[in-house]
Parts: structure tokens; sequence; C-alpha cells
């Protein structure tokens, strides 16, 4: 549903064409995206669709630093790159296999290549064995900057994640220029339903993923820097509720 309502509406903006890519994590992509009828809804609203796993060497453009985390750099399809503007959507949960939380900022690494053709690497593999993975996942948000994000938190997983878990139901869709806003505030809806230990200890801002991200200069670089726009009185109480959490 967000995916349908986000194609209507940049289709009303104007936009002259509109691509949807992704690469699964977990799952074969192509199988996942047939499953959830992305392709059905291409034909059905006229945009073209990328599967990011089918991509050939000459598609990938290489980024590396010695200021990045990942030992070989990392790879992003040069469409990413090529894009006059980059609308991410994503989903509130927990991420038990070392990223804590799985927002808009470790949903980028859905753009990093896992295996290039041609080169006997596995750069999931680094990621997922590394100390420093929520640093990495923070690192790959410097390639692009989105010209929106939205987060669909009407249902989420408190704990484990990013597959299974115990479902929660916020209730709430999220929409932010800033990812660091964004994620900030997701955390502190997850810390409103009992979440694990490794997400609801600390400052939200001292937490690897988003303090590396502030370092980066990727968003705000303090709680008290976001503003929450909501309506009705419920809406309100919401928001005053994540803004405690966001300040304590």
């Amino acid at each position: 549903d967000v995916l349908r309502a986000l194609v209507a509406e940049l289709g009303e903006m104007g936009a002259r064409s509109i691509a949807v890519g992704d690469r699964s994590g977990m799952g074969q992509t192509q199988v996942v995206m047939q499953q959830i009828g992305v392709f059905d809804l291409a034909k059905e609203l006229g945009f073209s669709t990328v599967v990011y796993d089918n991509l050939g060497e000459k598609d990938w453009a290489l980024q590396e630093s010695k200021d990045l985390h990942w030992s070989r750099g990392f790879a992003v399809p040069k469409q990413l790159l090529d894009a006059e503007a980059v609308v991410q959507t994503c989903n509130l949960k927990t991420h038990r296999f070392g990223g804590h939380f799985t927002l808009s900022l470790k949903n980028s690494v859905g753009f990093v290549a896992k295996q290039i053709d041609g080169v006997g690497y596995n750069y999931m593999t680094e990621l997922h064995g590394s100390q420093y993975q929520r640093h990495m996942i923070a690192e790959v948000n410097q390639v692009y900057k989105p010209a929106l994000v939205v987060m669909d938190a009407v249902e989420a997983f408190a704990d484990q994640g990013p597959d299974q878990g115990r479902v929660v139901q916020p209730g709430v869709v999220l929409a932010a220029l800033d990812r660091i806003a964004l994620d900030a505030v997701g955390v502190a809806i997850l810390r409103m339903h009992n979440t694990t230990p490794q997400v609801s200890q600390g400052r939200i801002f001292d937490l690897d993923q988003i303090a590396r991200a502030v370092e980066l200069e990727l968003g705000v670089r303090r709680p008290e820097d976001i503003h929450i726009v909501t309506q009705g009185a419920e809406g309100e109480a919401f928001a005053q509720e994540v803004t405690r959490l966001l300040i304590q």
C-alpha cells in the first residue's frame, strides 16, 4: 500500500520515469518481489523494476576510502548515483544479526552488492562478521541523499527481526527528509514497546548507527533538532512521548 501510494503521488508530481529496485538480505530478491506483488504493481502502474542481484559487473560503482570500516570498500548500483531523486521505503523493526535495528540507515544496505560477477568477494559476509557492522551501515549512506524516506510503522518487530519476532502495532507511518531524525524517532517508538536491551539502553544518539551517522554529517546532530509534525490530540500525545524518549 505504501509503494502504491508513493508511485501514484510521484506520477502526479510529474516524474518522467520511476524505477523500483531492491536486494533482499534474506531470500532470493526476484522471488520475494514476485511474492509481494511488485511486478504485478509495476504492470498496473507503469514503473520499471530492478533486481539488484541480477546486475552485471559494469552496473556497479565501487566506493573506496581509507575512512571506511569496509576493508575493500563497497559497491552500489550506478543507477543509484545517476538517479535525479531517490525515495526510500523501510519498515520499523529490530535486527538480531548485529545491526540491532533496521530502519532507514540499515535499509540502505539493500543498495550494496552482496557479490559482483567476476569479483570473488562477499561484501555481506564482511559486514555481518565485523565488530564495526553498525558503523559500516551508517557509512553506506554517504553515497546518496534521499529526496524522501517513508517508514511503515503500522506494525513492527520489537525483538528478534528482521524476518520474525514479537509483533507490535505502533499504528503510524513516518516520513522525513533526514535519515538520522527518522531512525532516532523509530528507536524511540521501539522503546515504547519494550524492545531489546541493545536498542533500549543508553541515549538514542549514542547508539552506534546513529552516532556514526552524526559523525558523517548525514543529518541532525542532536535530538533537540528533531521536530515532529502530526495532527489531532492523539497524534500530539504520541509525539510528546517520542520527544521525551529522544531527549532523556
